[in-house]
């Protein structure tokens, strides 16, 4: 897919990346279905609708923590480690960007005054759940 990217290592998905102009004009999901995060586009003509409706109780055994990043202004650079804490590859972010981490590690470096959305799994426990390097 243009404007997305699938950083990984030894195979294993560690991060997708999702550029600010990226508009599927249908639904389009970019990450598998196996994923424990889920990151698409749903798309819908004007007068479209979705029916309303709840989500139903459903008990899940979630191992790790993924997390959504979106550069809501400003400009950074990220940078994905793998499980072994080896740097795998450095991206520039702007607005618009999306980033979804799935696996290993990250951390970023600021370019200019920016604001970070951050979606992750809760609860959240505080450092206890990280591991700093």
């Amino acid at each position: 897919m243009d404007h997305v990217e699938q950083i990984t290592s030894s195979g294993r998905p560690l991060a997708y990346i999702i550029r600010a102009p990226f508009a599927p004009a249908a639904t389009t999901f970019v990450t598998p279905s196996e994923l424990t995060q889920q990151v698409g586009f749903v798309v819908y003509p004007a007068g479209g609708e979705i029916t309303r409706h709840v989500h139903l109780p459903l008990e899940r055994h979630l191992v790790g923590t993924s997390e959504v990043i979106l550069v809501r202004r400003g400009r950074c650079e990220l940078d994905v480690y793998d499980d072994a804490r080896n740097l795998v590859a450095t991206r520039e972010l702007r607005a618009g960007d999306l980033m979804l981490m799935v696996g290993g590690g990250h951390g970023f470096r600021m370019l200019e005054d920016t604001v970070l959305l951050e979606v992750k799994q809760g609860p959240y426990t505080g450092l206890t759940e990280k591991a700093l390097f």
